[in-house]
């Protein structure tokens, strides 16, 4: 059948935070507030990571990729949601939807993966030091880097594919601030069980193992970590991943708990307060952990400037 053909809803109302009609302007200048700088915090770490030399190492490369990566995540939500507090104009075309369902899905999905990749990094970096460099050559850095964001977009095509081709014949609303699969699904007027199949399945091979390689990961530190003697070394060598765990923790916490969360009315407000965590405040906090916990990108951020105030100054003295 031609599905598309016979789809009679062209486009779905996002409610968002349409219950609360007083706080819209305050709403919109906290969300405006938050997406400038979250923007400018990755903008920074990702320019830091390029220009510093001393930043040319595997774990900062990952965290460029992850701060290019969190701008681009809260540039698929944010922009299209300060528009509808703004205006009032909560539509959003089918086709709008569907392109924003799979930007989101593949950017959480790399995520998911670059997180994996992190964490694989500072297991090898405390558990088997001495063969770091050799294992975490530039190519091999390369290859994860590729392949997360491959694994990624490759997950959600799928059922971005799948998804494109239901009947939508109302009702149009979704009640989220954006196009999240389980609402979107349920709007369908036709039978979606191999699409929450395809769902699972996809969830389990994309999903679950990077998740997995994490936990795994972060259970070898600790016991490493357990396990030096002296409490300076322990301090040091958590240092190295405790803003990594932090992340992740922010990031997984949140997730789970919102799926995991029954589907009731009820629950929908607190269902949305905590979609935020992952899908804002953790690209926000992500520059604020790295910038204050670690010691190198503090240096770095330090010499930049210190070379920004030396231009500023012979531009506006020149000889």
């Amino acid at each position: 059948m031609d599905w598309g053909n016979q789809t009679t809803v062209t486009e779905f109302v996002l409610v968002g935070f349409g219950d609360l009609p007083d706080l819209q302007i305050l709403l919109f200048l906290l969300f405006l507030v938050i997406y400038m700088a979250t923007v400018a915090g990755n903008t920074l770490i990702v320019v830091l990571v390029v220009a510093d030399q001393h930043l040319y190492t595997p774990m900062y490369f990952f965290l460029g990729n992850l701060s290019c990566l969190e701008t681009c995540y809260t540039s698929t939500i944010l922009p299209r949601m300060l528009a509808s507090l703004l205006t009032g104009d909560k539509t959003i075309s089918v086709n709008g939807c569907i392109t924003q369902l799979y930007f989101f899905g593949a950017l959480a999905s790399t995520e998911c993966y670059l997180l994996a990749v992190m964490s694989y990094d500072r297991y090898l970096a405390i558990c088997k030091p001495l063969h770091y460099s050799s294992l975490m050559s530039t190519r091999f850095c390369l290859q994860l880097s590729a392949g997360s964001w491959l694994n990624g977009c490759l997950a959600i095509t799928i059922f971005t594919l799948c998804v494109s081709q239901f009947i939508f014949c109302g009702p149009n609303e979704i009640d989220h601030f954006y196009c999240d699969p389980i609402p979107l699904i349920k709007l369908s007027c036709g039978d979606t069980r191999l699409i929450i199949l395809v769902d699972f399945i996809l969830a389990c091979v994309f999903t679950l193992p990077p998740f997995l390689l994490t936990l795994m990961s972060y259970v070898c530190i600790i016991a490493t970590i357990l396990r030096i003697p002296s409490t300076a070394g322990r301090q040091k060598a958590f240092s190295t991943c405790s803003s990594h765990l932090i992340v992740v923790t922010i990031f997984y916490g949140s997730l789970m708990i919102v799926y995991m969360l029954p589907k009731v009315y009820t629950l929908r407000v607190l269902n949305k307060v905590l979609s935020l965590c992952y899908t804002v405040l953790t690209p926000l906090v992500n520059p604020l952990i790295y910038s204050l916990r670690n010691r190198e990108v503090r240096e770095a951020l330090r010499k930049a400037l210190s070379k920004y105030i030396t231009f500023t100054k012979n531009v506006e003295n020149p000889r």
